[in-house]
């Protein structure tokens, strides 16, 4: 109300001794005055309706989303995108992508194929892409051959273990363990079937480890053969137990050497720079020995089976074809991952837990640094909705994690990061809210650990989600092929790409709320529960406005 006071001191001024004499000329000025102050009044609050911000964005909700005939026109006849994409990021940053070519899409957008690539580089790429996948598909049947021989192993060791104190309490001769039967390697489920339903055409990992153990046995069995026979019952018995673990030790050598022969040709996540979390954690992004891989992968694989089985539905309705999985597959696809306790599913959740499993666990062996934390899963399930190549939905994952990878270190040092630019972002836009913020202890703004962690993946509806995604996509592509502010300036897009517009869009989320912050919460608590209440209720296209209003006033102050 500060500029109704201005305009009435104004009028003071002017029309201080007629306006007391209650003349008609003044009468009228004054009439003509407070029209004018009025319509000033509603200039000031259409103005300041965005806290002042003068991006273009505020002129529109969406635009029409990139279409298929959007999408095919720009190629060249090799195959090229005539601009090197810049028209195809602008109108992705701007609308989104149609639902029917977002598989075709998406793949350019998260870096597995280059913005200039030809459609003969793009059929390289994805041979090479396919490739390692299916070796790292091989390394997980390798890793989980060996775990399920070393628990079998161990459980043998039990058994003659606890035969041995028997028959020992006992005095009984019959009872002692012959170390003949333990010479050979116990046969776990066919690994034939653990073959990938993409053709893996690798050879079976159990039957490579037994074939590799078996040239070191005959040795072996003449000695078992020749101390059996000279030694008393208790020599039997320690000969057997001696033998049981002889056996898993050179189990255990032959998988870690089969391992450490194929290091050099898997496919390992390197640190590129292509991002600020790279750049500001690049020494920590070195690859890690192999040497914890095996006890680590084995706790991967555990809670990625719990989290792939308890995965939701809600991508359903965007992959009829994957929904309509018949039982016999959805049944061969858990046993080609050693799924178990999926009696409860329908098959179409079956197939879709058998595919987290699949790629999560080879993401583990693909970057070793990460491994697998719960919410990965989260991230992986809409891609799933929408690639169904589980060689092409891996690598746009792995495109997907290179920003996303540092939210799940343990050291939380991205997630440190990423909190701390949503602060600076609230405590430049409005430093009254921030201030609110800090008498509730709540400025390092823990309460939206959960958007920065997931990606905004619990506040969101699936399309909304993949709308959001797609958009960061396009500003993060935009951000990495450099493309030069001044082309942006050309195309008349007023906010600069950015590789943390998710971290705008949090910020913005709060700032929409600042009001009942203010006035109605008392405790960082409340504050969460509000954050945490915000599903399904947020207008997804309104709140990539007001990031991009942020990001054309505070780009260059927060980056």
């Amino acid at each position: 109300m500060w500029a109704w006071g201005c305009v009435e001191r104004l009028a003071a001024g002017l029309l201080g001794g007629p306006l007391a004499g209650g003349s008609r000329w003044s009468t009228a000025v004054a009439v003509g005055v407070t029209a004018a102050a009025g319509l000033a009044l509603v200039a000031i609050v259409v103005s300041s309706r965005r806290g002042g911000l003068k991006s273009p964005w505020w002129r529109r909700r969406r635009k029409a989303p990139l279409t298929a005939q959007e999408w095919r026109d720009p190629f060249t006849p090799e195959g090229k995108l005539q601009d090197g994409g810049v028209k195809l990021l602008k109108k992705v940053r701007s609308g989104g992508i149609e639902p029917s070519i977002r598989a075709q899409v998406w793949p350019f957008l998260l870096g597995v194929y280059s913005l200039d690539s030809s459609e003969a580089q793009r059929d390289v790429v994805k041979a090479q892409n396919r490739k390692g996948y299916l070796l790292l598909r091989k390394h997980c049947l390798r890793k989980s051959a060996y775990s399920m021989e070393e628990s079998k192993q161990s459980t043998k060791t039990a058994e003659v273990n606890h035969k041995g104190r028997n028959s020992s309490e006992k005095g009984d001769e019959s009872d002692c363990v012959s170390p003949v039967k333990s010479e050979e390697v116990p046969e776990s489920p066919s690994m034939e079937e653990a073959i990938t339903e993409e053709g893996n055409p690798c050879l079976s990992a159990e039957q490579e480890v037994q074939d590799d153990t078996s040239e070191t046995k005959p040795e072996q069995m003449k000695e078992n053969q020749s101390s059996s026979s000279s030694s008393n019952e208790e020599g039997s018995e320690k000969g057997a137990v001696a033998h049981v673990e002889a056996s898993h030790k050179n189990l255990a050598s032959v998988c870690e050497s089969s391992f450490e022969d194929e290091q050099e040709s898997i496919p390992r996540y390197l640190n590129t720079g292509g991002n600020m979390d790279d750049v500001l954690l690049s020494k920590a992004s070195c690859p890690v020995k192999s040497a914890r891989a095996i006890e680590d992968f084995e706790t991967w694989q555990r809670i990625i089976r719990l989290d792939a089985v308890r995965a939701n539905d809600e991508w359903v309705s965007y992959s009829p074809s994957q929904a309509s999985v018949s039982k016999e597959r959805a049944i061969e696809s858990a046993k080609a991952v050693f799924l178990k306790d999926y009696d409860h599913l329908e098959p179409y959740r079956i197939h879709h837990a058998s595919r987290l499993v699949a790629i999560l666990e080879a993401y583990a062996i693909y970057d070793q640094e990460i491994g697998y934390c719960q919410g990965m899963s989260d991230l992986l399930a809409p891609l799933l909705a929408v690639l169904e190549e589980d060689d092409e939905a891996f690598w746009c994952f792995a495109g997907f994690m290179r920003k996303a990878r540092h939210n799940f270190r343990l050291d939380e040092v991205g997630i440190r990061r990423q909190l701390n630019m949503v602060a600076r972002i609230i405590k430049y836009k409005d430093f009254h809210l921030y201030r609110h913020l800090e008498m509730l202890q709540a400025e390092d703004c823990l309460f939206v650990y959960r958007m920065v962690v997931v990606m905004f993946r619990k506040e969101l509806t699936f399309e909304q989600t993949l709308c959001l995604w797609e958009v960061m996509w396009a500003d993060q592509a935009a951000n990495h092929a450099e493309i030069a502010k001044s082309s942006w300036r050309k195309l008349q897009l007023g906010a600069p790409p950015t590789d943390d517009l998710l971290l705008y869009a949090i910020a913005a989320s709060v700032l929409q709320k600042r009001k009942l912050i203010i006035e109605s919460y008392s405790s960082m608590d409340e504050i969460i529960r509000e954050c945490n209440s915000m599903a399904g209720q947020l207008d997804i296209w309104k709140l990539l406005d007001d990031a991009h209003d942020l990001v054309v006033t505070l780009h260059d102050r927060i980056e």
